[in-house]
């Protein structure tokens, strides 16, 4: 039976994985097999999957300290917690300017539209994992919430619905529905965002279809975050409530579709509260 990780190995492979995702977030190539063949002669015989395991670790409580991952690292919910956590935070304590990359990607809004192949465009949805206990690790040195940052970054969303439209159109179109893609209307550059949805398109009977639009240059695992207004409306139209996840938007741009009310199609934590008097 393999050994549980000494706090030494894991302080190692936590060095490790933000070395490469300082790489990655600085646009240099990411050579995984270069990183796990140096760290094999530091670690307790640990085959690659584990190492590999371990990483997806890593990013699993990155995710819960609202910190961009690794794009090719799922981030995996069981992890060994006493361990991994303090780890993560001691070396955010001991490299704060680290925080200054994840602005960075929070604000970033490049993208050269090559042409998106819609043909290729839709994938499956991540399987929703209803048996897991979120916990927040404790005394997390990062205030700042980089993943809804990077949501909220505007001109990124803009983009996103833009092409979410721009999917809308092909689909009627090759559905034989000219005349409802003209129809299509981009509420909220129109309209603004308190309508609870980004798109007002139709179904190809000509119904309303309401599209929320939720865009990430991480992968289709990252987390999203939506408002009670949001909310409110998938309950009150989840019959025609669509919400469009578009990950990987500046290297090639995907998305998966989810129909319905929010609670439905996957799990809510709440992350906040407003005091009132």
């Amino acid at each position: 039976m393999p050994q549980d990780w000494s706090d030494a190995e894991v302080k190692l492979i936590v060095a490790d994985y933000f070395s490469m995702l300082i790489d990655e977030l600085t646009g240099k190539v990411l050579n995984k097999s270069f990183h796990r063949k140096a760290l094999f002669p530091l670690l307790n015989n640990r085959t690659a999957s584990s190492i590999e395991f371990k990483h997806q670790n890593i990013s699993a409580v990155l995710v819960e300290m609202n910190i961009p991952f690794i794009r090719g690292y799922l981030p995996r919910d069981q992890f060994q917690r006493s361990k991994l956590i303090p780890a993560v935070r001691g070396y955010l304590k001991l490299n704060p300017n680290v925080q200054l990359l994840f602005g960075e990607f929070a604000n970033d809004s490049s993208f050269v539209n090559k042409g998106v192949k819609f043909e290729n465009w839709l994938v499956t949805a991540p399987e929703i994992k209803k048996d897991i206990r979120i916990v927040r690790p404790a005394q997390n040195p990062v205030k700042i919430n980089y993943l809804e940052r990077e949501q909220n970054n505007r001109l990124l969303g803009m983009q996103g619905e833009e092409l979410a439209i721009q999917f809308e159109k092909n689909l009627l179109i090759k559905s034989g529905k000219e005349a409802l893609a003209e129809k299509i209307e981009w509420v909220s550059k129109e309209q603004g965002d308190g309508l609870g949805f980004d798109i007002l398109s139709r179904n190809l009977n000509g119904t309303d279809k309401y599209i929320e639009v939720k865009t990430t240059k991480l992968s289709k695992e990252a987390p999203f975050f939506f408002t009670s207004n949001e909310f409110n409306f998938s309950i009150k139209n989840e019959g025609n409530f669509h919400l469009y996840r578009i990950f990987d938007f500046n290297i090639n741009p995907k998305m998966f579709q989810l129909k319905g009310r929010y609670d439905a199609f996957c799990r809510i934590e709440p992350v906040g509260y407003k005091g009132r008097f």
